[in-house]
């Protein structure tokens, strides 16, 4: 399976990256920025990162985990279990310090971890768009409170396509239901490219929506950091 998202941050990070890395949808195309995503230390008192924090517990499961960049801040704080698909990105999380890395696909929740394993999740980066529906996100939602304990709390983020910037990203798709949009886009590097990429974008009411039924509530919403269609959601069990 091919890999260009992995392999560039990876090898960004061993200083031997020969080409950029695009974020594409057909013939628009974007240069990803790898040193600011995917280097920068995580610093809790920068923007809106310290209520990012204050919403987590140990044991912290770091979902979609990237370079490990939330990993490394949080397992000095608490066990944190970083998990990522792309191989190339566990061994780079592994190579920079992060003491758990394992490859995992954090729509398999149930089937990788017992119930109750973790205090926290944390998914950072719009992964949620994967879920690809309302019921998926539901699903997805139901599974992290399956590995999440009775008093657990998590994080995640996404675009939201109630605000007019939204429309503004690579591989925008416009949808007629209030609250709800498509992203298509793929990666390429070194002339591989990744399988297509398609994202559900989801606002915040359709993510509390999503979460009835699910044991979560959204307890709050932040956005900024210079980017008002983004935004973070806190979770807590109803």
């Amino acid at each position: 399976m091919t890999d260009a998202f992995g392999r560039a941050i990876r090898d960004h990070y061993r200083d031997e990256r020969t080409e950029p890395l695009y974020h594409s949808d057909g013939e628009a195309s974007v240069e990803h920025p790898i040193e600011s995503f995917y280097f920068t230390p995580f610093d809790p008192n920068t923007g809106t990162n310290d209520w990012l924090a204050s919403h987590l517990q140990g044991p912290l499961v770091d979902l979609g985990a990237g370079t490990g960049r939330h990993a490394l801040f949080f397992q000095e704080r608490f066990e944190t279990v970083a998990i990522e698909p792309s191989s190339a990105l566990v061994e780079t999380m592994r190579d920079r310090g992060v003491e758990d890395a394992r490859e995992g696909d954090m729509f398999e929740l149930r089937e990788t971890f017992d119930r109750d394993r973790f205090g926290s999740a944390l998914s950072n980066g719009t992964q949620l768009g994967l879920a690809g529906s309302m019921r998926g996100l539901s699903a997805f939602l139901d599974d992290l409170a399956y590995v999440t304990r009775p008093d657990g709390t998590a994080v995640v983020d996404c675009y939201d396509p109630d605000h007019p910037d939204t429309a503004e990203l690579i591989g925008y798709r416009d949808d007629p239901t209030p609250g709800l949009a498509h992203r298509v886009m793929f990666f390429e590097y070194e002339g591989e490219r990744n399988p297509v990429l398609q994202l559900r974008l989801f606002s915040p009411d359709r993510l509390r929506e999503a979460a009835v039924g699910t044991g979560w509530t959204v307890s709050d919403v932040t956005r900024g950091d210079g980017s008002e269609h983004h935004y973070r959601a806190a979770l807590e069990k109803a």
